[in-house]
């Protein structure tokens, strides 16, 4: 029991930490915070930074509404940065719904709501783009939330939040919310490097217990025995190892057999045992099958994950063809009305086209499919009514793992391997993870449930080491771009911006990769004074002496190589003068002596000729062959169609060869042509004698001990020889972010975009400030294009079209073929091919990796959108879906906003407004609003049967 003394100390602890910001926050909270989220938010409290590790579901961003409150009550600014706009709409409407509209703002790109409320929810790309731009927005900020802060190891965006990390102004505390990651302190070091003081709070508890399952055939089974969940697993693994996992030896039992199913006898027209027989290989379970398995278990709703779009269609038109249909009446009547309100303002023909019969038909029973090919219109639907509990599976690709909130009670896996544009691989144990993260809804379920699909030649014990691994370390994809490099050489000088860049976390872990190098080093270098020390000789200095002896050794092998040089140089020459019929003397080899020329020099690598010898064999020789310069030694006829193919034909032709030298024809004279430079011999020759003199007479040469001398200086050279090399691998690993951005602005210089300044460092150019403000993977082509005149004289539906194909990447097995191009933009798009085989021959020639080729892809039907034609018309014969179409579209919008902001001209910049109106309607800016009320309310209205559409 505890004394009244400590009673008291903890009543009044409890007192004070309810007065605190931490208290204050909790206690407007509907449940106690995590010991984890404590932690985390009471170290923002006391005025550091954070980054906060933990799985899906956990919690994580309870943190990051910590630092809204904070912020709030301290009067400053809070930033909410998530990765993807679906995120920032949820965040933005969570927020709203906390802190009043009025005090919530949204900038995603292409949408601006309240922009200078105190707090503000933005994609990251936007957050760099404003600290470039030095935005008046960024005032009194205290406090930005890097929601999904791991998308920093993302090849195409990733860099976005290194950038933000380094720029942010020192007064800013930053609050990085991670899904788990095995290198938390490595990322929290760099973090405390580059923000100051930060601090690392790590979780690895679910707080929904994750159970592993595999369905076999038509049977759901553990994985795990000994009731073991996931996480479990995974501390067995960590503790003991991998072969302590136990796998249920009943899933073994049933897989090991194959699956039931009948013999197969002899096939018609086969001998006895030619057949073949056994049972056949167990059968995944069909997708129908597996959402009743589900339903009958209590595993619903859940995510379907399957790695291609058309799949997930699919699998919905399955579902209906097989009559599954997981909601009641009132449910399928709730659904329809809210579609009907929903997509009421969306043209009829568009519809039609969006197959949106069958994708409501899905919905109406519970069933929807997920994916980045989807209209975001259907796409935010389907999100809202999963949330709802309305719809209770969704057949999905794995964008639907990261950021969006669809928590789901049992995750399925269809397939343990994707497609990842090349070929197919398998995932990763951290794939694996963030997949099955989703499984079990924090306050709804008391566990969560991954299903993987058993297919044939899978292995039990593979699945359990995938489930129960945690290694899924964050690795930077940071690289200096075109557009990046202008803005800090702007803001920052040519020094600053490098030692901006060498804080990157991708050269923090370049540098941490060079330790072990740099430790091996320092251990040689120990070792290589050992041996200078026993190569000490007491009448002079051995090394003096070993370098005459290495320089004279090299001296020789040069004069070696040089003479055989000119020797190859000369025979090379003149044999390439040599006709059919000239007889050349063979001074060595397998084939010496006379020999007939009967072919022509044929080049390629080297100079190779065809020849029959005396002993009447046809040989292919080269320079290497013979001793310098070339002469005939005689001459004979070689008829016009020779070829030396039979025996008779060579043995012909070596009795003439034979005839000629006995009569002494003599043959023709060749000229050798101006042999190349080389060192004079005698040169050559005098320093050698020179090296060789020395040598003799140094001290050391008399030496009793010299051969021990000479067995420790060679290892001493040869490790020496290794040492030399570690330090270029630490200099090339230490260096390569700045290395790049000094290969950028060599090429940069090419184009005049950067020239010394008066102290002869490099400076922006007038030339080059477009390319500040202009964003993406085609920067610097969109701005010699500007530069070039491609967008002029054209009217706004083709500079629609034009802007197109600098942002659209098609995928790689698109193929489209224009009959012509939409208002005369063939000889434009010509010209700007011409301008990237340009760039991409510079970008080669400075070690660059080669800008995207520009994709007229998109040219057609943006053209099409951009003249008022509807969704088919603009989409017939492109190839391209309906949600391709809309995201690739609002990246022209996006594109035509920094060309307009590009130029300081007023008339330009409302001809980039005018072709944005004529694409910026229907589908592509149609935006889901949530019905007024809370979700309990949605869920309880009666709402009617809509008209049928």
């Amino acid at each position: 029991m505890p004394s009244y003394a400590e009673k008291y100390e903890a009543a009044k602890a409890r007192s004070e930490y309810l007065k605190s910001s931490v208290g204050l926050f909790e206690s407007s909270l509907d449940f106690p915070l995590d010991d984890f989220q404590r932690e985390a938010c009471e170290v923002l409290q006391d005025g550091d930074g954070v980054l906060v590790a933990a799985p899906t579901g956990a919690g994580k961003t309870v943190v990051g509404e910590f630092a809204v409150f904070l912020a709030r009550r301290q009067g400053k600014k809070a930033f909410y940065t998530t990765p993807i706009k679906a995120l920032s709409n949820q965040k933005f409407h969570d927020l709203s719904r906390i802190h009043g509209a009025e005090n919530v703002g949204l900038l995603t790109g292409d949408i601006s709501v309240n922009s200078e409320a105190p707090i503000m929810v933005m994609t990251t790309e936007v957050l760099r783009n404003m600290l470039y731009a030095q935005s008046s927005t960024l005032s009194s900020l205290g406090f930005v939330v890097m929601d999904e802060v791991h998308y920093l190891a993302d090849r195409f965006r990733g860099a976005v939040w290194e950038e933000v990390m380094i720029h942010l102004p020192e007064s800013v505390a930053v609050v990085s919310l991670s899904a788990t990651i095995s290198n938390a302190e490595e990322f929290g070091q760099w973090l405390d490097t580059v923000r100051g003081s930060t601090r690392v709070v790590v979780s690895e508890h679910r707080p929904v217990p994750l159970w592993q399952h595999v369905m076999a055939g038509h049977r759901l089974y553990d994985l795990f025995a000994d009731n073991t969940t996931i996480s479990k697993a995974a501390d067995i693994v960590r503790r003991d190892g991998a072969e302590k996992i136990k796998v249920n030896t009943d899933l073994l039992k049933a897989t090991s057999r194959r699956g039931p199913g009948p013999r197969r006898g002899p096939r018609r027209g086969k001998g006895k045992g030619q057949g073949r027989s056994g049972p056949p290989p167990m059968r995944r379970a069909p997708r129908p099958v597996v959402l009743r398995s589900l339903d009958e278990n209590g595993l619903l709703p859940a995510i379907y994950f399957i790695f291609s779009r058309a799949a997930c269609d699919d699998a919905v038109l399955q579902c209906i063809a097989s009559d599954i249909r997981l909601t009641d009446q009132r449910q399928a009547q709730m659904i329809r009305a809210y579609i009907a309100e929903a997509t009421a303002s969306v043209d009829l023909k568009d519809l039609r086209v969006l197959g949106f019969d069958d994708w409501r038909e899905g919905l109406s029973r519970g069933i929807a499919a997920h994916h980045a090919g989807m209209l975001p219109l259907f796409k935010e639907i389907v999100e809202h009514l999963f949330t709802l509990g309305l719809v209770k599976a969704v057949f999905a690709t794995e964008t639907l793992s990261l950021g969006i909130n669809m928590p789901a009670r049992s995750v399925v896996i269809e397939k343990l391997s994707k497609f990842n544009g090349e070929q197919h691989v398998d995932i990763t144990p951290g794939e694996y993870t963030q997949l099955t993260g989703r499984a079990g809804r924090r306050g709804i379920d008391v566990e969560g449930h991954a299903v993987v699909l058993w297919n044939d030649g899978m292995d039990a014990k593979a699945i359990a080491g995938l489930a129960s691994r945690r290694t899924y370390p964050l690795y930077s994809s940071f690289k200096p771009t075109y557009n990046m490099s202008v803005n800090l050489l702007d803001q920052f000088g040519v020094d600053r911006a490098m030692s901006i860049l060498e804080s990157s976390f991708a050269q923090f872990q370049a540098d941490k990769s060079v330790v072990s190098l740099a430790s091996k080093v320092r251990r040689q270098e120990k070792a290589l004074s050992g041996y200078e020390e026993s190569m000490t000789c007491h009448l002079g200095d051995y090394v003096e002496y070993a370098n005459l002896k290495y320089k004279l050794n090299q001296t020789e092998k040069r004069r070696s190589k040089e003479r055989k040089r000119m020797t190859r140089s000369a025979a090379e020459s003149t044999m390439q003068l040599l006709v059919p019929g000239d007889v050349v003397d063979i001074p060595r080899g397998r084939n010496s002596g006379p020999a007939v020329v009967v072919g022509k020099p044929q080049g390629g690598f080297e100079t190779r000729i065809g020849v029959v010898t005396m002993s009447a064999h046809l040989r292919v020789i080269g320079p290497s062959e013979f001793d310098g310069s070339i002469q005939p030694i005689s001459k004979v006829k070689v008829p016009k169609h020779f070829t030396g193919r039979t025996p008779q034909d060579r043995r012909d032709m070596s009795a003439r060869v034979k005839s000629a030298l006995d009569e002494g024809k003599p043959g023709r004279t060749i000229k050798p042509p101006k042999s190349p430079d080389f060192e004079s011999p005698e040169e050559d020759q005098r320093e050698i004698d020179r090296l060789r003199r020395a040598v003799e007479s140094h001290p050391c040469h008399g030496c009793s001990e010299r051969e021990d001398h000479a067995r420790w200086f060679n290892r001493w050279v040869k490790l020496k020889k290794e040492t030399d090399s570690l330090r270029h691998q630490i200099d090339s690993r230490t260096n390569t972010i700045a290395q790049r951005f000094s290969n950028i602005l060599d090429l940069l210089a090419d184009y005049d975009y950067v020239g010394p300044d008066d102290s002869g460092e490099p400076q922006l150019r007038s030339a080059g400030e477009t390319l500040r403000k202009i964003y993406g993977e085609r920067d610097l082509l969109t701005s010699l294009a500007l530069r070039d005149g491609y967008f002029e004289g054209l009217d706004p539906a083709a500079l629609c079209a034009a802007a197109s194909s600098l942002v659209y990447s098609g995928k790689r097995d698109e193929t489209v073929f224009l009959r012509n191009y939409p208002a005369g933009l063939q000889e434009r798009a010509n010209r700007l091919h011409g301008l990237w085989t340009d760039l991409a021959g510079r970008e080669r020639h400075h070690r660059l990796p080669e800008t995207p080729v520009p994709d007229v892809g998109l040219m057609w039907s943006v053209y099409r959108w951009a003249r008022g034609d509807s969704l088919s018309k603009s989409l017939e014969g492109s190839g391209l879906v309906a949600g391709d179409f809309v995201r690739a579209t609002k990246q022209v919008i996006d594109a035509l906003d920094q060309l307009g902001h590009a130029v300081d001209d007023p008339m330009w910049r409302t001809g980039c407004e005018a072709a944005t109106n004529l694409i910026k309607r229907g589908v592509i800016v149609h935006e889901l609003e949530t019905p007024a009320g809370s979700d309990d309310d949605v869920i309880g209205q009666e709402w009617e049967e809509s008209e049928e559409i």
